[in-house]
């Protein structure tokens, strides 16, 4: 009995609190959200329609303006299907006694409304299902037929969307996930601050380093979020709880809803070739969009929340009058979706969040010139605090080099920025090239991508070339991690691998450049994206099983899991592809699935990130580590002297084992272990040897004549000689 109760509990927490999430009052409320009429030319045409169903009363609360070409008589029928299934169907006659509505009966010609309530029978309240009023982003759709008493043709029809009120698109999870993502930042800045304090005057050019091989980092992070937003451009019938969920985490690809600024692009789309007709802020405020799955959606969200607003006054009506009828005055106000726009992969994710197909890369170009403009002032104004510091005070001397080169900060912060954009970036430009319209647009975003990937290029080769002249000199490209020079100027491609995998940056390059190419090269074709996807995703996922390339443990085991999860993702999206005609209850419960496993992932990573701001004060970047050991060593060595007993008594010597012993010099970059060679008893080996004296001084080779007493003070000195 414990554990049933311990699940019942379970289960009715979750569901408070997405009704929390999600703002809803009514745990078993569903409105009609939006409506479009079936046919255009119909005798009767409904204007508006709001439709309220309250599960604890079973009370159906209806609010119908629309116009007749004559007085007629009617009968209604109203079905209702979820899922792509049929949940509840019911055919009343407004002229009877127990379903009797004045204003339907007749229907008056010209403008008519209908606004009241009906009791439902228990038989057909008992046949909607309790999950109708639990699940968010339920897809349900109502369909009220209007019939001809008289014939029984239809002179009448319309289609609207259902809703519970609770949606998986919820702006906090927008913040929390931006939190867990700054977060993250925040602990990589910590680390980077605690390595130019601790490591001297360069550290922090290169003191980045430090928490950036903790995983997972800001980049493990955004490019997660990023993972699972694209996941919602596939052009599959995706769920609509799943494509609400993904429209949470649009922020980490740069597309954010800002109307002002939809509204210049417009301008701007307009006088360099754009065609605003059906691709514009103030086309989409008109339109509803139809997904795959024949869902609809408002950009704006104003049918949602009239509808809701209408259904809860609706109910307070109930309460006071049940059977009521009004009229709305002599004008009825058109709220019918008049525009209705297919929308599917890259534009659907774009046009949910008011943003028009052409837009999107101007958009994400405009956020990301706000962010570089942010990051250069935030740096020049910590370089005029302390130019202003060093004149007015003691400066501290771990700040030295930040002080000399902080131009060098701006690029290397720019260039990581590239680095956590790039496959997006290359998304939205050849999306801009296959569905722009924009010659100027198109121009930018040519340009942009140039710029972005030749950046990538350089920073390739040169390391490259820098690796390729190390192997030739020193034997491998241990120099790329120990010399402070290479560093400082490349460590951040590839700061978090071992010495052996440095040039696993190349190949998470080209990753990037693949995904962002075959996700826009194929929008529109839901079959080949997919599996063109996984391919990509598996290879990813093989190159690390294989190489294991991070420095630490941990690093290898989030980052592979990581992409476990990306691939997992793909295959249930294969589920959504339309080819397959898998049940629309089966895509939904996949699309939860993926909910949770995407969910799991992000919390295990904010977990991961408050452990490793306890760790990022503790520890320190092993590479940079071991470079600052080797630095320290050099410095001592300088100051050895050939008197000095660190030349040949303090040398650390350790045994290991009883036939070998392990000696590390002072000039010495690695530790050599030889095995304790034992004396030949044999004489031979010194036949035909000569022993020639030593002529260079050692203070070794010396006599050791120290006396016992110490001498006379004027003992040896110049008074004793004959000569004075």
């Amino acid at each position: 009995m414990a554990p049933s109760n311990l699940r019942w509990n379970i289960r009715r927490a979750a569901v408070l609190a997405t009704a929390f999430a999600s703002g809803v009052l009514s745990d078993d409320l569903l409105v009609t959200t939006g409506f479009t009429n079936c046919e255009s030319n119909s005798g009767i045409r409904v204007q508006k329609v709001n439709i309220s169903y309250d599960n604890a009363n079973k009370v159906v609360v209806f609010d119908v303006v629309g116009t007749s070409d004559k007085q007629q008589n009617v009968t209604a029928s109203l079905s209702v299907t979820a899922y792509g299934r049929d949940v509840y169907t019911n055919s009343f006659n407004p002229c009877e006694a127990t379903t009797f509505v004045d204003q339907l009966c007749p229907v008056n010609a010209g403008i008519f409304t209908a606004k009241g309530s009906q009791a439902i029978p228990p038989q057909y309240a008992n046949s909607i299902p309790a999950i109708a009023f639990q699940i968010p982003d339920i897809a349900a759709q109502a369909t009220l037929q209007l019939k001809s008493l008289d014939d029984g043709t239809e002179v009448g029809c319309v289609q609207s969307q259902v809703t519970n009120g609770k949606t998986a698109s919820v702006p906090a999870v927008s913040y929390i996930a931006a939190g867990v993502a700054g977060a993250a930042l925040l602990v990589g800045g910590v680390g980077a601050a605690g390595a130019a304090f601790s490591g001297g005057a360069g550290a922090m050019g290169g003191g980045a380093g430090a928490g950036g091989t903790i995983s997972p980092s800001f980049t493990d992070i955004f490019g997660v979020f990023q993972g699972f937003a694209v996941n919602g451009m596939m052009s599959v019938q995706l769920p609509q709880v799943y494509r609400s969920f993904t429209k949470n985490f649009a922020f980490s690809t740069g597309l954010i809803p800002w109307q002002h600024m939809q509204i210049s692009i417009d301008n701007f789309r307009a006088v360099t070739g754009g065609n605003l007709t059906n691709d514009s802020v103030e086309f989409l405020q008109k339109a509803t969009l139809v997904f795959p799955d024949n869902s609809t959606s408002s950009p704006s969200g104003k049918f949602f929340k009239r509808a809701l607003e209408s259904g809860y006054l609706a109910i307070r009506d109930v309460e006071t009058s049940a059977n009521a009828t009004a009229t709305n005055g002599t004008e009825a106000t058109s709220t019918e979706a008049t525009l209705r726009a297919a929308a599917s992969g890259i534009q659907a994710f774009a046009q949910q969040l008011s943003v028009p197909q052409a837009n999107t890369f101007m958009t994400v170009l405009l956020i990301v010139a706000i962010v570089i403009a942010v990051i250069v002032v935030g740096i020049l104004l910590i370089k005029v605090i302390l130019e202003a510091w060093s004149l007015y005070g003691s400066f501290p001397e771990s700040l030295t080099g930040f002080r000399k080169h902080y131009w060098g900060s701006i690029a290397r912060t720019i260039t990581s920025l590239i680095l956590v954009l790039y496959s997006i970036w290359v998304l939205y430009c050849v999306f801009q090239f296959t569905h722009g319209d924009s010659w100027a647009a198109q121009t930018l975003a040519a340009v942009t991508l140039l710029i972005f990937t030749g950046i990538l290029l350089f920073f390739s080769w040169k390391i490259w070339s820098v690796a390729r002249q190390l192997k030739n000199a020193e034997g491998d490209a241990s120099g790329l991690y120990e010399d402070k020079k290479y560093w400082v100027k490349y460590s951040l491609f590839y700061e978090s691998y071992k010495k052996d995998y440095w040039w696993i940056f190349v190949p998470v390059i080209l990753y990037m450049f693949a995904k962002g190419c075959v996700l826009a090269a194929t929008d529109g074709h839901g079959m080949a994206q997919s599996i063109c996807l996984l391919l990509v995703e598996g290879a990813m996922l093989a190159l690390l099983i294989w190489s294991k390339p991070f420095e630490r443990k941990s690093g290898n085991v989030i980052n592979i899991s990581i992409q476990v999860v990306r691939v997992l993702s793909v295959v249930c999206i294969l589920l959504f592809v339309e080819e397959f005609g898998i049940s629309q209850t089966t895509q939904t419960v996949a699309g939860v699935a993926l909910i949770a496993i995407q969910s799991a992932l992000a919390g295990t990573l904010a977990i991961l990130i408050a452990w490793n701001a306890i760790v990022a004060f503790c520890k320190q970047n092993p590479h940079r580590k071991r470079r600052k050991e080797m630095e320290k060593i050099q410095r001592d060595l300088d100051d050895l002297t050939p008197l000095d007993a660190r030349n040949s008594l303090l040398l650390d010597r350790t045994k290991s084992g009883e036939t070998s012993i392990t000696i590390t010099y002072a000039n010495s970059v690695s530790d050599y272990k030889k095995p304790l060679e034992r004396r030949d008893s044999s004489p031979e080996k010194y036949i035909g040897v000569a022993i020639e004296p030593t002529t260079t001084y050692s203070p070794l080779n010396a006599p050791y004549n120290r006396p016992l007493t110490p001498n006379p003070p004027n003992a040896g000195s110049g008074y004793d000689n004959p000569r004075y």
